[in-house]
């Protein structure tokens, strides 16, 4: 019985593991920083802020259409569902690791 569980656990294992790379391509592929719009005089100018050596550097981007500031928008959605289930599945994988570390 005991060869069962840890088989459905080594595969679960390698299904957390499969799942960790996926979810770290996805969070690479997305576009780096936040947009941030600021008005001056007036119009609104987009910045893109982003970490550079542990300092946050706004880029400027200039007036920014509908659907670019949308993309980004979405971009930022994204990232933090990606980095919750990220966080999620090392947890398991840390956890399954313990139970596969136990004595039979």
């Amino acid at each position: 019985m005991r060869g069962v569980i840890k088989g459905v656990l080594c595969e679960e294992l390698q299904n957390s593991k499969r799942m960790k790379k996926a979810y770290e391509k996805a969070i690479r592929e997305l576009p780096k920083g936040s947009l941030s719009i600021k008005v001056i005089r007036g119009k609104e100018y987009a910045y893109l802020a982003q970490r550079e050596g542990g300092k946050v550097r706004f880029v400027y981007k200039g007036i920014m259409s509908e659907g670019d500031r949308k993309k980004y928008q979405e971009a930022k959605i994204c990232r933090a569902k990606y980095r919750n289930l990220l966080s999620r599945v090392k947890k398991q994988i840390k956890y399954l690791n313990g139970a596969l570390r136990g004595r039979e």
